[in-house]
């Protein structure tokens, strides 16, 4: 049987009349909200009426500013030293006390999954929670850990307020209700049910935070995954996938439903794969998501790709080449035609790297057109068109259109089959500007594999101006890096220019990893007159990859042990990433 809402405990407990509730629900659907923010708002109830709600709603303890007592830590037990003074005050949650492995802790928010399990990690214990109101929690932190002084920032705002400040769209619901199991199997549910329970408070303020926590941790992709009484929530960060505690298995249809909805997908369609988009605004920013939903045994699983475009840094300067590639690579763009691929497998940052570079030929003067599958990034001033195989809108069917719009610049987001290649050169060869990505391991292998695909050389001689390969390394958490002396036997007898180089240690910074970011690892192959004759003789990816390296083009593996001499990554990773 479901709980009562948080309207109809408000009542029980008579904090409010059915009259009072009715005025709030009134005003939330002219002015949207939580029903209790409103209510608070309102003057109807206070912070504590609404916590002591809530927790009878979770099945919470609930402690009362009218006993500060409650609130006040054990002594002797050094709780300051097991939990941080600025975890505590960031995230509103207060150490009371501590039996053997298990760790009393009095928070704000008792719905914030990714803030629980990092006290987990961070105190290496069970946690009992209660509830209390955050102004009462704040002030009992600051006694705590402050003596009593208080700061203007830090801490989170109560669960009823600002903790949730996404602008995703929010149902008229009248409460906030707690996450409860089904009797009945959630399979079994009609789509009035799924849309009602989509709309349902916790099931917002769920996906609401799955989706702010992994932009906040820098996660690019969000995996929803069903299995047998379990449901699995994963972030991919810094390319690996890390387990987050996970919302209970009941919640899984709720949840993707609410997914659905945002990214206006058939709710109703659950047998066949899906894609759809939506967007969140946080603070001052937009953040765009792709979604993608696929049926497995267990479920729809759902992978969110998360398109933060003011965290990417879309300028060639900033993505981390060096110096010599940077004049490279703006040399090459600055071309008035020709052909430019940025190559490399998939995760390797080629998306990223090809809109800094069409950022680099952005002009006013200039008409420029991107063909993608699907738009990634939105960019001002430019004229991008989502490929739309479906209905025959192929890259090649766009290519053709676009050489009728009088194209400066045209950007192809991948070169997949002959026609497409054979429109690309010859575009290049009547005065266009294009720009595009290929799948191979460096870039000679770009020259092999175009030629493989039907490219006559005599059409790619005059036309490439350069190729880009790219690899994304791990880069070494600069709070516990450990350096080390090194030794030419154990790395392939390189002598590395540098007396020290480090390796990865791990730490509460970088989540005992030792990594933490990435950074990029670039082989630009410049297409000058020795590579030309190459490429016309029907040269080999070893003749060509030898010529490039006598004319100074460093490889990934060369690129790679340079990043190793700054201590920005690791010899281990390097060998990873490169084949060499």
């Amino acid at each position: 049987m479901a709980r009562l809402r948080i309207g109809e405990i408000l009542i029980e407990q008579g904090y409010i009349t059915q009259d009072q509730l009715q005025t709030a629900i009134d005003a939330q659907k002219q002015e949207g909200g939580l029903i209790g923010e409103i209510l608070i708002k309102m003057g109807i109830i206070t912070e504590d009426d609404m916590t002591s709600a809530l927790g009878t709603q979770l099945g919470i303890p609930f402690y009362s500013s009218d006993t500060p007592e409650m609130l006040r830590p054990k002594e002797d037990q050094d709780l300051d030293k097991i939990l941080p003074a600025d975890f505590a005050k960031k995230n509103t949650v207060l150490p009371l006390s501590k039996t053997l492995n298990s760790l009393t802790c009095a928070v704000a928010d008792p719905l914030d999954l990714l803030m629980l399990d990092n006290l987990r990690r961070i105190t290496e214990c069970e946690i009992n929670l209660v509830i209390a109101a955050a102004s009462a929690l704040q002030k009992a932190i600051n006694e705590f850990y402050f003596g009593g002084s208080s700061t203007k920032d830090g801490g989170r705002t109560s669960l009823l307020g600002a903790a949730v400040e996404s602008s995703f769209e929010r149902a008229d619901d009248d409460d906030f209700i707690a996450p409860v199991k089904n009797d009945s199997s959630s399979a079994d549910l009609s789509i009035d049910r799924l849309m009602e329970k989509a709309s349902e408070a916790p099931v917002i303020k769920l996906v609401d935070l799955i989706i702010r926590q992994a932009i906040d941790e820098r996660a690019s992709d969000i995996h929803i995954e069903p299995f047998d009484n379990t449901l699995h929530l994963r972030y991919r960060i810094d390319g690996g996938l890390i387990d987050i505690p996970p919302p209970a298995p009941h919640l899984h249809l709720p949840i993707v439903s609410r997914i659905k909805i945002l990214a206006k997908l058939d709710i109703a369609e659950k047998r066949l794969p899906q894609d759809g988009a939506l967007s969140a605004k946080l603070e001052n920013r937009k953040v765009d998501i792709r979604v993608s939903t696929v049926p497995t045994v267990w479920g729809e699983k759902v992978v969110m790709r998360i398109l933060d475009k003011d965290a990417v840094p879309l300028q060639l300067t900033n993505l981390g080449f060096n110096t010599k590639q940077v004049e490279q690579l703006k040399k090459a763009l600055g071309s008035p035609y020709g052909l430019f691929f940025v190559t490399g497998p998939t995760g390797s940052g080629k998306s990223t790297s090809l809109y800094a570079a069409v950022n680099e030929t952005l002009d006013p003067t200039k008409n420029i057109m991107t063909a993608e599958d699907p738009v990634e990034y939105r960019l001002e001033g430019i004229n991008q068109v989502s490929v739309k195989t479906e209905i025959g809108l192929t890259f090649a069917v766009a290519l053709k259109a676009f050489l009728r719009q009088d194209p400066d610049v045209i950007m192809v987001g991948e070169t997949r089959d002959l026609e497409t290649a054979s429109i690309c050169v010859r575009a290049a060869l009547t005065g266009h500007f294009v720009l595009s990505t290929l799948h191979t391991n460096d870039s000679p292998s770009a020259i092999t594999r175009l030629v493989d695909i039907g490219v006559p050389n005599y059409l790619l001689t005059p036309s490439l101006v350069m190729i880009l390969a790219q690899r994304l390394a791990k880069r070494i958490c600069p709070k516990c890096k450990e350096p080390y002396e090194p030794d030419p036997a154990q790395h392939g007898d390189y002598k590395f220019n540098a007396d020290l180089i480090y390796r990865p240690k791990g730490c509460s910074e970088c989540n005992n990893v030792g990594y933490k970011g990435r950074c990029v690892v670039g082989e630009v192959l410049e297409i000058d007159d020795d590579i030309r004759k190459l490429i016309g003789d029907g040269a080999s990816h070893a003749q060509l990859k030898d010529c490039a390296r006598k004319n100074g083009m460093l490889t990934l593996f060369e690129s790679g042990l340079k990043l190793v001499e700054q201590g920005t990554t690791s010899y281990e990773e390097v060998c990873r990433i490169s084949l060499e």
